[in-house]
């Protein structure tokens, strides 16, 4: 067990900046102007040989009230609580404000360790103010450069110790567990399952929820987590950076995504607002299963189809989820409305699950998990070579394919290559003239003879008329070579 430690401070003192040092990677969101992560962010940390989880917090400020401002106060003391180790920075160059110091009084009343780090200290203009980051109390302070990477040895050098003692703590406290194990070491998937890799613990199931702004999609992850732990509120567009949490969620071990609201792109404008809907973007390429979550006052809109097409052609498995369930009055018309509309407007996931939820009462989330769980099994689903070849030969029967120029196209065999999501290859004889009506009957029919729905499926015509480059290589090289020996052979004579 690794311990925790978070990152705090007022707004714009280089939290964010360093949190993706730590982590070597940029995750968490960069702007000059302050206040850009409102969020909890996790991390797995790597500082020499040390390993640990690293955690981003939002700046903190005085407000106390339930405002944007004072929400995020409170999630960031809630991070303070939760971990092992407290870096609190400080900006060098700006010197110790009236705020740092009421900050620091709240981390020594909180009982937590905590290691003052005086950042953006890189030459001589940080010189003053991590001489005045003594005054604080807190002990010795580290001079930090997260720009630059300065310092990140001696903050090793604090940690050690700490980490040292937390873990055998850890040993201590663990408890006995009986896990089953295959040969690789990992966990053995529940019995039934076949040839599918069921998630564990070390490997989760990728979910990422999607959806227009003020959707609901952080109070939804909040209801599945049991806990506020995404900061949520009236204000359209809190979200901006991609916040993942690992969760086991009945039984099911999911590492879950809430993502920033999607605008229409002409509707983006700020520079912040462009990276938060890539980083929503670059989840959804990660994902495994893909929540679309809608409002049920208002569903279906133009950008709730785009954001529903982009998880299909990123080849993800699909969960159609309308939020604000609540406050419907008439249910069944409004359900029967939904599936008609849905079917109508997105015939690229027809079949996919589409459930009703209240992310603010939590109804509906048993129906949901099961549609991940169903949703997840469809994008694992593999046909065997015999069963699909008898089932080419049934199509073609029922409906031939086309005969461009009067030359009918033979398909003579078919396999699927991959799966997550299915995708097949079929050999014929034209693959160039195949028509694109007849490559949708034959994914219809796959979704429907296969129990397929909903899935993104991917066709591919080959043709075998191509020549083999390697066919008889063997037998022009000895012939070759026999005729370059023979050049230097005196001929023989009477011959």
């Amino acid at each position: 067990m690794t311990f925790t430690l978070a990152i705090v401070g007022r707004p714009n003192v280089g939290k964010s900046t360093l949190f993706n040092r730590l982590v070597g990677k940029r995750l968490a969101l960069v702007d000059d102007q302050p206040g850009v992560t409102r969020d909890l962010r996790e991390g797995e940390a790597r500082l020499g040989d040390l390993r640990f989880t690293v955690i981003d917090t939002a700046g903190l400020e005085q407000a106390t009230d339930e405002s944007l401002q004072g929400r995020m106060r409170k999630l960031t003391e809630r991070a303070v609580d939760m971990a092992d180790v407290c870096l609190f920075l400080v900006d060098a160059r700006t010197g110790i404000t009236p705020t740092d110091e009421v900050f620091a009084e709240i981390l020594r009343k909180r009982g937590t360790k905590v290691i003052v780090g005086a950042n953006k200290a890189e030459g001589r203009a940080g010189e003053a103010g991590a001489m005045e980051a003594w005054g604080l109390g807190l002990g010795e302070p580290l001079i930090l450069s997260a720009e630059h990477g300065e310092g990140l040895g001696d903050l090793l050098q604090v940690l050690m110790p700490l980490a040292d003692a937390h873990a055998a703590h850890a040993e201590d406290t663990a408890p006995v567990t009986d896990v089953a194990l295959d040969e690789d070491g990992e966990a053995v998937a529940d019995a039934g399952e076949g040839a599918l890799r069921w998630p564990t613990p070390e490997r989760p199931m990728q979910i990422a929820v999607v959806g227009r702004p003020n959707a609901g999609k952080s109070t939804l992850i909040n209801s599945i987590l049991g806990d506020e732990r995404l900061l949520t509120g009236p204000e359209p567009g809190i979200t901006r950076d991609a916040i993942s949490l690992s969760i086991d969620w009945d039984g099911l071990p999911v590492r879950i995504w809430d993502t920033a609201g999607m605008r229409k792109k002409a509707r983006v404008q700020e520079r912040l607002e462009k990276l938060s809907v890539s980083d929503g973007l670059r989840a959804v390429k990660f994902a495994e299963v893909v929540v679309v979550l809608l409002d049920a006052a208002i569903p279906f809109e133009q950008q709730d189809l785009r954001i529903a097409d982009l998880a299909e052609r990123e080849g993800r498995a699909v969960v159609v989820a309308v939020n604000k369930w609540d406050i419907e009055e008439d249910r069944q018309g409004k359900l029967r409305d939904l599936r008609t509309a849905f079917e109508r407007l997105l015939p690229q996931l027809r079949g996919a699950p589409l459930v009703t939820v209240s992310a603010k009462t939590g109804r509906g989330l048993d129906r949901l998990n099961a549609a991940i769980r169903g949703a997840y099994q469809v994008w694992n689903s593999r046909v065997p070579t015999a069963q699909l070849n008898r089932w080419l030969a049934g199509m073609v029967e029922a409906h031939p394919p086309p005969a461009p120029a009067g030359r009918r196209i033979k398909l003579r065999y078919m396999t699927q290559v991959k799966t997550r999501p299915p995708g097949f290859v079929v050999m014929c004889s034209a693959p160039d003239k195949m028509s694109d009506s007849y490559t949708r009957y034959l994914v219809n029919g796959l979704r429907a003879d296969f129990d397929m729905p909903g899935t993104p499926i991917r066709l591919h015509m080959r043709g075998q008329g191509a020549k083999n480059p390697y066919k008889g290589k063997r037998e022009r090289n000895a012939g070759a070579l026999a005729k370059h020996l023979g050049k230097g052979q005196p001929k023989a004579k009477g011959g």
